[in-house]
């Protein structure tokens, strides 16, 4: 393997650590009340805004409740299934604090039940999904009722968020000091869940060593603080949305969270420094910013920018999936930096372009505490000072084996190389490689990409059903689909490619891909088993699609 300038060798205290080591961040956040910076939740119908000494202060009221009315304390699990909220929060801080773990699990891809409970070890569930209406089963303290429909109770240990907030009001005594808890570097703190892109979502438990290195790294490099309030919106079930809460409360500055849904409605109210976003929030963005030039001629790209924005932006950040260098040059020209990198769930950050050290075309300089192997086979692999874990705690027989190595060494399945300045350039998925009858082997993420630098194009997925050609599924910016401009974009990619990399047809996705179709992850990434699955008959069907 060849590799960038290495970190040093992983160091790993046994379990637990030694006495008085572990993760400083982890220690900062569960130790005290930061000294400033306030918390948002920015929704369609107003912002509610309170300081984090007062988050701190509501999330030590929390964890006393859920130790004293439910036992729960270090190594207990608890389950949250709701929408980025206060709550949300509160319960992931107050599971610090007593040292116990959390399983944030994502609305719409799982619902409470009591088997979810045991199959994930969870001691309590909370959620703000609604008990479904249905024939309540009869027990000692809840009779049979005369009514065949009725409310049926979630299973017991199943709790709703809403009565979070009234129990962590101040109640006139003094609140009460909670017991002192240590979290070591290889203590895991949460169970964060793969997006499913192919397939169940796997389950990894995150030790307190990775999420500390990853919080050093992106401060070092960003240096967010005072006067900085991060705008957070993909679901906080996602670790590294909780990374910009941990953020705040570790460097005193603000941070405001909402959904997606509300995201472009809330920007410009809430006027952040920073956006925390994926490739396709970024492309939403740019046909909104274009639209408003369109019906003003003459206007000042950048002024139509921070008029989506809002006037303070600092910078933007994009990961989880490749961005387009047509959108990444867009937020460049009209002001708004926008930086990307490189991580998976089962390494977390490993690489970032930022104010320091930018180069195009590429996903950045690896970060402190991690190093970037290239194999024979070019697939890159990440090694960690402190690794996110080295088997997954939930996942198919055999899974753990294919990813990790003992020492927690994970071999990514992208394709790669570094430069000589150590800029790490992504060209696909290694299993997303095409080979053709012919021998020739297509790597399909630098054609989709030329296919969706067209703003008509929202996502373009490659396929060969008879190994002979390329078809394209794309799935419109807009409807109705601008089936002229997609033609149009099908003749200058295949004008601008080798004969084997030309595609042959397009299929235009009706309906769109989204999350609510099961054709994008929770993170808008495609879900490419699923696209073939839902297209395949047109993807067989030689007359069917938009022909070169």
């Amino acid at each position: 393997m060849t590799g960038a300038a290495p970190s040093p060798a992983p160091v790993r205290p046994a379990p637990g650590g030694a006495p008085g080591a572990g993760p400083d961040t982890i220690r900062r956040i569960v130790g005290g009340p930061p000294a400033a910076g306030r918390i948002s939740v920015a929704r369609l119908d107003g912002t509610r805004t309170i300081e984090l000494r007062e988050l701190y202060e509501r999330s030590g009221r929390l964890a006393h409740h859920l130790r004293d009315a439910h036992g729960i304390g270090p190594g207990d699990r608890i389950g949250i299934l709701a929408a980025n909220s206060l709550e949300w929060v509160l319960l992931d801080l107050a599971a610090l604090r007593l040292g116990a773990q959390t399983a944030g699990l994502e609305p719409g891809k799982f619902t409470p039940s009591a088997e979810l409970m045991d199959r994930y070890g969870l001691r309590l569930l909370y959620t703000d999904r609604a008990a479904p209406a249905g024939p309540a089963e009869p027990s000692a303290d809840r009779p049979a009722q005369p009514s065949a429909e009725q409310p049926a109770p979630w299973p017991p240990g199943v709790l709703g968020t809403d009565p979070i907030l009234g129990l962590t009001e101040p109640d006139g005594a003094p609140d009460r000091p909670l017991p002192p808890v240590h979290w070591g570097f290889r203590d895991v703190t949460t169970i964060k869940f793969t997006s499913g892109s192919t397939g169940v979502p796997k389950g990894l438990g995150a030790t307190a060593g990775s999420i500390d290195s990853s919080l050093t790294a992106v401060q070092e490099i960003f240096a967010h603080g005072p006067g900085d309030d991060l705008f957070v919106f993909l679901p906080l079930s996602l670790l590294q949305q909780r990374y910009w809460v941990y953020s705040a409360l570790l460097h005193g500055h603000d941070v405001t969270l909402t959904t997606y849904e509300a995201a472009f409605a809330t920007l410009r109210r809430v006027r952040p420094t920073v956006v925390m976003g994926v490739p396709a929030f970024y492309e939403s963005a740019r046909r909104q910013i274009e639209g408003r030039l369109r019906r003003s001629t003459g206007q000042d790209p950048r002024r139509a920018a921070r008029a989506l924005f809002g006037d303070r932006i600092r910078y933007l950040w994009t990961g989880s999936a490749p961005a387009s260098p047509a959108v990444l040059r867009f937020f460049t020209d009209v002001g708004l930096p926008l930086f990307e990198g490189y991580g998976l769930n089962e390494t977390c950050i490993v690489t970032k372009n930022h104010p320091g050290a930018h180069r195009e075309g590429s996903v950045g300089r690896v970060v402190r505490g991690k190093e970037v192997l290239i194999g024979e086979d070019g697939v890159i692999s990440v090694r960690s000072t402190h690794p996110v874990n080295n088997h997954y705690a939930y996942a198919r027989p055999g899974d753990s084996e294919k990813v990790f190595d003992a020492e927690g060494t994970v071999r990514t399945g992208d394709l790669g190389r570094l430069d000589e300045d150590g800029y790490l350039f992504v060209r696909g998925r290694a299993d997303d490689v095409i080979v053709l009858d012919n021998g020739k082997k297509v790597i399909v993420r630098p054609i989709e990409e030329l296919m969706r630098a067209d703003p008509a194009v929202a996502e373009c997925v490659l396929f060969s059903p008879t190994q002979t050609d390329l078809v394209a599924v794309v799935s419109p910016a807009a409807l109705p689909a601008d089936r002229a401009a997609i033609a149009a974009r099908l003749a200058a990619v295949n004008a601008a490619t080798g004969a084997d990399e030309r595609i042959s047809r397009v299929l235009v996705a009706d309906p769109p891909f989204s999350i609510d179709n099961g054709l994008l992850t929770s993170q808008y990434k495609p879900k490419r088993p699923a696209i073939a699955a839902a297209h395949h008959t047109p993807l067989h069907d030689q007359e069917a699609g938009i022909h070169a």
